[in-house]
């Protein structure tokens, strides 16, 4: 779970500092910055599991592109900074695997990592430059300091159950400068002298390298990391049945969503892996119930089991008992279908972000979707357990339907301020909270201004007369003399009563 992230020198954010809690929504206009965010997360999850160049390369540049690693470096014209920074605060697992099926244990559950790197040149016509390690650290925030780091409302029960052990002496440390500089591996429960890696060309972070016999606390901190998954839905991945021997894991695309809900209800409470014909009638059930919440109109949801061309197909059945196949259900209801999946899988956990979830949703249903998503999340009032898995999610939007929905203290804004940055001045983004909620006591977070806000409870000027607020001069004819102007749903006398009208912000 990402309790907090401190970016500096990553695309447009600079010296941001963002708490989380289990839900998050941040939202914001296009272009804002709200994905980079997303981005940033992303790649420190590669960068724990990649080396620097393919973490680099598996995110997105401005245009959309992978390919440059210089342009994940934040730019103000053509100078870019030659450093950048990340910081998290994390509760990992307390128990895993590394890749060789060694069990690890946590010497203590709450980490703080950071890790900075930068630019260097190659003038290799093969590359356009390389990055280079030059700190990376793994301390621990022990249990009396908790409650400090969790600022968000919970019960002690719940961060007793996620914090635990102790320790006083840090996991990864770096020490000396250039050329001399070196990151220490410290082993768990062992006095001695910790494992050197000289940082000059290191192909990765030490983190990442970690298995469970030098530093299981360091691998879990790994497999966490590992854990943040960025969703991105598509149709044509949820729609496509698969095959019997498809991963049993929901891709972040979506994919093998027939074989995950396939393996849920047949592996459920049954060591055998067969699965009593209760336990998948009541999977089958659950996930039927929760797309109730979207469509009124749902009976059942199941898996057609076609031996003859080893397939299996995701089908739901209306009140009509009609069978309808994932290639014939809209878009919205297969995310939908993907997220309830997700929600009822035991191995799905670590931190889960969503864009725009509103994509293919009834303004109507809008409600469920959020619910669903506060419902995946870790319930902070009771404590962990195989019915309340350590999760969370961050979405971001631009909707004011969601906006209105979420919890107030789940809500940031993201705002492009300028700041003073050395000799600098420039635009970057910033994630600003509402007036009485947990965030408002925390420096350096900034309030929501009103008028921000009402634009997205009243995001249609219902005064705006003119097609595009510009008066044509009287020499200059209209661009478009042959179309006559429409009266608009919102101009209906019946509905105006009907409508919001807010006051003018200060």
């Amino acid at each position: 779970m990402l309790t907090r992230l401190k970016v500096s020198g990553f695309k447009n954010l600079v010296d941001v500092d963002v708490y989380f809690g289990p839900f998050t929504c941040i939202a914001g206009v296009n272009g804002v910055g709200k994905s980079n965010l997303f981005d940033a997360i992303k790649f420190l999850s590669a960068l724990s599991d990649r080396s620097l160049t393919e973490a680099a390369l598996s995110v997105r540049d401005e245009g959309g592109r992978t390919g440059d690693v210089k342009s994940l470096f934040h730019r103000v014209g053509d100078k870019y900074d030659t450093e950048m920074s990340f910081e998290v605060e994390m509760i990992v697992p307390g128990e895993g695997l590394d890749d060789l099926g060694q069990k690890a244990e946590a010497s203590i559950t709450f980490l703080r990592y950071s890790v900075a790197l930068s630019y260097r040149q190659d003038d290799s016509l093969r590359s356009s430059g390389a990055l280079e390690l030059t700190r990376e650290e793994l301390v621990q925030i022990n249990l009396g300091d908790a409650k400090a780091h969790l600022p968000f409302p919970h019960k002690n029960t719940w961060r007793k159950s996620a914090v635990q052990g102790r320790r006083i002496s840090p996991l990864i440390s770096t020490v000396g400068e250039d050329a001399n500089r070196v990151i220490n591996l410290h082993q768990d429960g062992i006095s001695g002298r910790p494992l050197k890696r000289l940082a000059v060309n290191l192909p990765r972070t030490v983190l990442s390298a970690s298995n469970a016999a030098e530093s299981p606390t360091a691998l879990l901190a790994k497999r966490e990391m590992q854990s943040w998954r960025l969703l991105q839905l598509e149709p044509s991945s949820l729609r496509r049945p698969d095959e019997f021997k498809a991963p049993t894991k929901l891709g972040a695309d979506g994919a093998h969503l027939a074989a995950t809900l396939y393996h849920l209800a047949h592996s459920n409470h049954d060591p055998s892996g067969n699965g009593s014909r209760a336990s998948v009638d009541q999977v089958f059930s659950q996930v039927a119930n929760r797309l109730a919440e979207l469509i009124d109109d749902v009976y059942g949801v199941q898996i057609d089991r076609d031996d003859r061309r080893e397939l299996l197909t995701l089908q739901v059945t209306d009140r009509d008992t009609t069978t309808h196949p994932a290639r014939s259900l809209s878009d919205g209801t297969l995310r939908f279908l993907a997220l309830a999946v997700l929600e009822l899988d035991p191995e799905s956990r670590g931190l889960l972000c969503l864009e725009e979830p509103e994509n293919g949703i009834h303004p109507n249903r809008i409600p469920a979707m959020l619910k669903l998503l506060q419902d995946i999340a870790t319930n902070v009032e009771e404590p962990l357990g195989p019915d309340n898995l350590l999760r969370q999610v961050i979405i971001n939007t631009h909707s004011p339907a969601v906006v209105s929905q979420v919890p107030d203290d789940s809500l940031l804004v993201a705002e492009s301020k300028e700041i003073l940055h050395g000799p600098h001045l420039f635009k970057s983004v910033r994630f600003s909270c509402l007036p009485g909620t947990w965030r408002e006591k925390l420096p350096p977070i900034s309030i929501v201004p009103r008028g921000k806000l009402l634009a997205y409870l009243n995001p249609v000027n219902v005064n705006d007369d003119e097609d595009d607020g510009v008066k044509p001069t009287t020499d200059q004819p209209p661009l478009q003399p042959h179309r006559k102007k429409t009266r608009r749903v919102m101009d209906r006398p019946d509905l105006q009563p009907l409508l919001p009208v807010f006051e003018e912000a200060l």
